[in-house]
């Protein structure tokens, strides 16, 4: 019972709108009062009005997809309203203009002044303009429009189904998505038949003011005896107001399917559309503007008219940006709100709390309020680092967060790499650094210490005795200089690291076409993109630069075949980057190299394990003889530290990893170079051996 009784107010409704179409029809045969034609009439106006105001307002064409079932009721209202106010004309057009009802006299006298020519006239002009114009120019949009909709239904389906497939969107969305498909087909296709009900009303609507003008002439003459000259007259004009009354409506429900159609795929009102897209150009409202003062002053031309409209025109063009700008102005202000309310929920999420920075500078409370002052100038330096390591080393290093914490001492500062705190060390604003090494140290009260970054001995002395630090021939650093230097220390000492997947992959993505297709070959086939990263991470674990990366791609499609380990194409890279490895350690054109020596040449020779092809799969050497090769290449590489500034050790190609592996430990710097990888050409200075 409750779901037989839930819709009874639809029913209701059901039942209104079905009895008005069937007190349409009836209008065709019953004959009607002049009091419910005037009725009619009235309501036949007020209809095409709401037609027009309802297709100026909408958003987009599908917000009014009932428009052809209206144009059709409209249209019946207005012809059955013209054959009962026919039938009142014939009948009773003798007794004078308001025969018919006062709604067709009013239009009658206002329209036609009383004279019937005028108000033919202008009835043919309406016509003209509705059938040839208006509707016209609507029926081609709307066939143009169904076909173009009806051929891009497929290339449509295919775009929901790829979205959907991708997990763009969900299945809700996709059928939601189908279904305005169809009704936007369905709708183009209602409106291409609906425009001619439009064009049949014109035709029909002449056809009737003629029969009503000749028939009620003859009705006039011999029923009611009246002369022919009275006759013309009174019949002309009440079929002429009363094709007055029907065009009128019929051109307004003409001009909102035109504003219907021709809105397209535009969104938004018709008003904003129009005005805004007009008014979105100021300089052409200033040249229209401009023409409209000339105008104004050519001789026999009104002054006036265009006057005014050049000052409109130039009113509008001046405000229009003002307003734009103060719009853009606003939108900025609510996107950064957005943004800044979004950063703050995420910064308050849990999982913001698990991300960690690839680098992060923490500061001291005191540090932090210190380098506050000169933060511009921090992250200038700062920015010029990354750059210098972008050119160095051929890839960008990620961007360093700068954050403040109490749980570390004031005048501290930590790195940190992936959340991992590598160094730690106290710098003093307002004093200076002077690095002094092995070397004399300056008569200057100072507290010494180590300098963060290489190890060497440094004095912390005053600022104010700057100019007695240059005196003395010593240079000074100041603290923000110092925390740059050791912060770009770790960063090299750490850049396999910061060489993420995602980073490689971008390097590849900025290669020539040529290279891509190279990579290709050999990505993944011969090696993978992960053991590709191996091998650059390898690279810059000894500092050498991966800038040279189609050579470095070059190196590895020869040996890939052959080698599939990443030490194996790392040494092979090596060699076939020689000239950049040996160019970049070069100092003043020369290479300085300090040697093995023949006895350690044979210790380690005699201490590599080959496989029955030649290749080395175990490095066995007694642990006094590491201990006794660290010792005396410590001592010889500690001498030449005091000599010259750059130098590398060299070695056989087979021992050079293992010989680098003992180095490190000791000099994590120092390059370890073998006897293929110094260039040819280059000036080779020898420095002596470790024996």
């Amino acid at each position: 019972m409750v779901a037989l009784a839930a819709p009874k107010p639809y029913r209701g409704k059901d039942m209104a709108f079905a009895g008005a179409i069937v007190a349409i029809l009836a209008i065709l045969f019953l004959p009607i009062p002049a009091v419910l034609i005037d009725m009619g009439l009235a309501l036949s106006i007020a209809l095409s009005v709401l037609i027009l105001m309802v297709a100026l307002w909408i958003q987009k064409p599908l917000e009014f997809s009932a428009f052809p079932i209206v144009l059709l009721i409209a249209t019946l209202l207005r012809l059955a309203l013209g054959i009962a106010s026919t039938r009142l004309i014939l009948a009773d057009g003798h007794k004078g203009v308001d025969a018919a009802g006062h709604v067709i006299a009013g239009f009658s006298r206002f329209v036609m002044s009383g004279d019937f020519v005028i108000g033919i006239v202008v009835f043919i002009i309406l016509v003209t303009v509705n059938f040839l114009v208006i509707t016209k120019g609507a029926t081609r949009i709307a066939e143009v429009g169904a076909r173009f909709t009806l051929d891009a239904i497929p290339g449509k389906q295919m775009a929901i189904d790829a979205d959907l497939n991708a997990g763009l969107i969900d299945d809700k969305e996709a059928q939601k998505r189908r279904q305005e498909l169809e009704e936007e087909s369905s709708f183009f296709g209602s409106m291409d038949g609906a425009s001619k009900f439009v064009r049949g009303e014109a035709v029909a609507s002449l056809i009737t003011i003629a029969v009503n003008i000749f028939g009620g002439i003859i009705i006039g003459v011999t029923r009611h005896g009246m002369p022919l000259s009275k006759a013309a007259d009174v019949f002309t004009q009440l079929s002429v107001g009363d094709g007055l009354v029907s065009q009128i409506p019929a051109l307004v429900v003409s001009l909102a399917a035109g504003l219907l159609v021709s809105k397209g795929g535009t969104r938004g009102q018709a008003q904003q559309a129009v005005l805004g897209q007009l008014s979105a150009y100021p300089r052409a409202l200033w040249v229209a503007s401009f023409l409209m003062f000339i105008f104004a002053l050519v001789p026999g031309l009104p002054l006036v008219p265009f006057a005014v409209l050049g000052f409109l025109m130039g009113f509008v063009a001046y405000i229009i940006p003002k307003r734009q700008g103060e719009e853009t102005a606003r939108v900025q202000a609510v996107q950064l709100q957005a943004e800044e309310k979004k950063l703050l929920e995420s910064r308050e999420s849990v999982k913001e709390s698990l991300k960690t920075s690839e680098i992060e500078l923490c500061l001291g409370k005191h540090l932090a309020s210190v380098f506050n002052h000169s933060q511009a100038d921090l992250v200038h330096r700062v920015s010029k680092m990354r750059k210098k390591f972008a050119q160095e080393y051929g890839f960008v290093v990620p961007e360093i967060k700068l954050t403040d914490s109490l749980m570390i001492a004031p005048k501290c500062y930590q790195v940190k790499i992936h959340g991992t705190i590598i160094a730690t060390h106290e710098v003093r604003p307002g004093e200076l650094m002077v690095v002094i090494g092995e070397g004399p140290v300056p008569d200057l009260p100072g507290d010494e210490i180590k300098e963060p970054a290489f190890g060497m001995k440094a004095l912390w002395v005053s600022e104010a005795y700057a100019n007695e630090i240059r005196r003395q021939g010593f240079a000074a650093v100041d603290s923000s200089s110092v925390l740059l230097t050791h912060l770009s220390e770790v960063i090299r000492n750490n850049l396999p690291q910061l060489l993420s997947y995602r980073d490689m992959r971008n390097l590849l993505d900025r290669l020539e076409p040529e290279y891509k297709r190279l990579l290709d070959d050999i990505c993944p086939s011969q090696i993978s993109y992960s053991g590709l990263q191996a091998v650059l991470k390898l690279l810059l674990a000894e500092r050498v630069s991966v800038r040279n990366l189609h050579l470095i791609l070059e190196a590895i499609a020869e040996v890939a075949p052959y080698a599939r380990r990443a030490e194996q194409l790392v040494e092979h890279v090596r060699t076939r980057i020689a000239q950049q490895i040996c160019g970049d350690l070069a100092e003043g054109g020369a290479l300085n190299i300090l040697r093995l020596g023949n006895k350690w040449d044979m210790v380690f020779h005699q201490s590599l394990k080959r496989d029955a092809k030649g290749d080395v799969v175990e490095f066995d050497v007694d642990p006094r003889m590491v201990e006794q090769f660290g010792a005396e290449a410590s001592e010889a590489i500690k001498l030449r530290m005091g000599q010259v500034r750059n130098f590398a050790i060299i070695t056989a190609p087979d021992a050079r990893p293992y010989v680098r592996m003992i180095i490190e430990r000791m000099f994590s710097t120092l390059p370890v170079l073998s006897h293929l990888e110094i260039a040819r050409g280059i000036e080779v200075n020898s420095l002596g051996t470790i024996s």
